[in-house]
């Protein structure tokens, strides 16, 4: 067993050095830092991780708040009427519908826990039955958050979160 050449190596082909090498580890790492720039840019022009604009003021809000809210004792369910329309029903302590004149408005947006380009404002009208009924555009499958802010005729804000599934069609 001799020693390879470079003569022998170059007939055969190229030879292979430490510049190759280098080269390869560059073009490596640097589709590695390409794709983790343009995640982290994605991630951040779509979802800003932000629920309010200044959290120390929120907080000291947040008590007085929740316990007004929960004075009201309401319970709310919201789902799917079909795939045109989300349903809301507003019950009391009593499990019964809260009467149309102690609900003064309601503003509620659905989305994407994760992006806000497919978010939808939503127009409640109440039906006769006592549930309101708002109209939406079709929306893929997965988690949705229905985003809902009431005000009781007495000015007291009700917020909450609810979460909604929709299934692949």
């Amino acid at each position: 067993m001799g020693k390879t050449t470079n003569a022998e190596i170059k007939a055969g082909g190229r030879e292979f050095t430490g510049r190759h090498m280098l080269l390869i580890v560059v073009a490596f790492f640097a589709v590695i830092v390409s794709v983790n720039l343009f995640m982290a840019y994605s991630a951040v022009s779509t979802f800003s991780g932000l629920e309010v604009r200044n959290g120390y003021v929120a907080s000291q809000q947040f008590n007085r708040n929740r316990d007004a809210q929960e004075a009201l004792g309401w319970t709310v369910l919201a789902s799917f009427e079909g795939e045109d329309y989300v349903r809301l029903d507003f019950t009391g302590e009593n499990g019964a519908f809260i009467p149309a004149e102690t609900i003064a408005v309601i503003n509620a947006t659905i989305g994407r826990p994760t992006e806000r380009q497919d978010d939808q404002d939503l127009i409640f009208e109440r039906t006769a039955e006592g549930y309101y009924l708002a109209p939406i555009e079709p929306l893929r499958a997965g988690k949705w958050y229905l985003r809902l802010m009431a005000n009781a005729a007495d000015g007291t804000l009700f917020n909450q979160r609810l979460t909604l599934y929709v299934s692949e069609r």
